[in-house]
């Protein structure tokens, strides 16, 4: 099967399924401009899927928007640097069950069954590749370069998305309901420790999440701070691009070897974890953040073959300091120096840090709110995050926040706790998505549920038009 012929059997699926059927939510009007439905923010793979998933249930009054360009979306082409994504390759996801829109329908139609079965992981390129075939080929509505800056909910009901962007000329958008598929940082910010951001230039280091010119470190000696799997994908990345030596330090005194997601994969432990108690939720994630994610054996295997790769186990930063040779790093086995250093430290999921949701957040319940863990457990990080519905919307304790925040919904790293790994990782999305649509379905429903009912009960169109009068029998 071509590409080409692929297209055209996606086409017949849906066609099948009756894809692209009349709308039933009612029109929403507002003086200043149209209203959408809903407006996804985050064009990348959740984005794209949610806004499947919507058109699916009749819902095509919506727009994605994206801040970085067309083809650009989320990581993959941006700040991943992993050779291969570290999901197995026969998970499905954003297909939403329709065959011929997974990776593998849309790999085989160019490559060819044999090469399926011939690669271990998706290439990382190709993952992106797909993603822009999956948007073209249901031609989904995403408007790229354009940036929201903040949420402002209005009296009406409606939210004013205040937004900003090349070739935007309308800096206000409304919108019913606001999924936010923001992805990895969007439930907060990435994380570079703090003596790091206060003692050294930022000429001397990067996280990892940011955009870096290896070119001007050929040759040069850098370190790497972080035992997670992105550490490793930069330590391979840059020794690959002629970085001399490359050295990972990690303050465990032994790698991670447990990625808790494998066990979870076939235990249904995924689909099923919103039906726990907050008790059973803070006790899994709390051991799903104890044990963190290794690095697949492939990506240690390709970043440790390097001759330039140094792995420096139980060695936390305790200081850092700039000098005329570079980037001093202190830790309990001594101070070492580099020409320079990237930070692999993660995020810090907070909806304070958040500029876009700056009017509403202080209404937004946190988990620290709600419950209270065991001392031997218990985690700031966590109790940070924020409490969601298990259709990941925002909840308020007062009835100005429900006011608020009715509408909102986070579909990305901060619904880890509430919602388990449905929003963060390729494995959970073929069922969070249904779970995210349905939800916001609903909300829609019920707000025009004055409208449908009372049509409902005025309706008389007459179906059954057979003459009886030359059946009926006299009495």
């Amino acid at each position: 099967m071509s590409l080409e012929a692929l297209n055209k059997q996606v086409k017949k699926d849906l066609s099948f399924l009756a894809f692209g059927g009349t709308d039933w939510v009612r029109p929403v009007q507002h003086q200043d401009g149209h209203v959408y439905d809903v407006v996804i923010i985050g064009g990348g793979q959740s984005g794209l899927a949610a806004a499947f998933g919507l058109m699916r249930e009749r819902i095509s009054n919506i727009l994605v928007l994206d801040e970085n360009p067309e083809g650009f979306e989320g990581p993959w082409e941006t700040y991943a640097r992993m050779v291969t994504l570290r999901t197995p390759k026969h998970l499905t996801s954003i297909d939403l069950g329709i065959p011929s829109l997974t990776f593998r329908s849309w790999w085989e139609a160019q490559f060819g069954a044999k090469s399926w079965e011939a690669i271990d992981k998706i290439p990382r390129g190709d993952w992106m590749n797909y993603l822009r075939w999956y948007r073209e080929v249901l031609s989904l509505p995403v408007k790229n370069e354009v940036k929201l800056t903040l949420i402002e909910p209005l009296e009406t009901g409606v939210y004013r998305l205040h937004v900003d962007g090349h070739g935007t000329s309308d800096k206000t958008l409304f919108a019913r309901k606001v999924i936010l598929a923001t992805g990895i940082q969007g439930g907060g910010e990435w994380h570079v420790p703090s003596f790091i951001k206060e003692k050294l230039p930022t000429h001397l280091y990067a996280h990892t999440s940011n955009s870096i010119d290896f070119t001007v470190l050929k040759g040069k000696k850098i370190a790497i701070l972080g035992g997670g799997a992105s550490a490793f994908d930069n330590a391979h990345f840059a020794l690959s691009n002629g970085v001399a030596e490359a050295h990972v330090f990690v303050r465990r005194k032994e790698m991670p070897r447990i990625n808790p997601i494998r066990q979870m994969e076939g235990s249904g432990l995924i689909e099923r974890f919103q039906v726990l108690s907050d008790e059973d939720k803070y006790k899994v994630m709390s051991h799903f953040f104890k044990h963190n994610q290794p690095p697949t054996n492939d990506t240690f295997g390709r970043a440790s073959s390097w001759p330039g790769f140094k792995l420096h186990l139980g060695s936390p930063w305790l200081d850092v300091e700039a000098t005329s040779e570079g980037a001093v790093v202190t830790t309990p086995n001594g101070e070492f120096t580099y020409d320079f250093l990237i930070i692999s430290t993660g995020l810090v999921t907070n909806p304070s840090l958040r500029p876009e949701l700056k009017v509403v957040e202080k209404h937004i319940i946190r988990w620290g709110d709600l419950y209270t863990a065991p001392k031997q457990i218990a985690n700031p990080m966590i109790d940070a995050h924020p409490y969601l519905s298990p259709g990941f919307a925002f909840q308020s304790q007062d009835d100005e926040g429900k006011k608020n925040l009715y509408g909102l919904f986070a579909f990305n790293y901060s619904a880890l706790i509430s919602c388990g790994i449905l929003a963060s990782a390729l494995s959970g999305m073929k069922f969070g998505i249904p779970k995210l649509v349905s939800e916001v379905s609903n909300q829609l429903f019920l707000d025009n549920r004055k409208e449908i009912l009372e049509d409902y009960f005025n309706y008389n169109v007459q179906e059954f038009i057979a003459d009886l009068t030359t059946t009926q029998e006299l009495a």
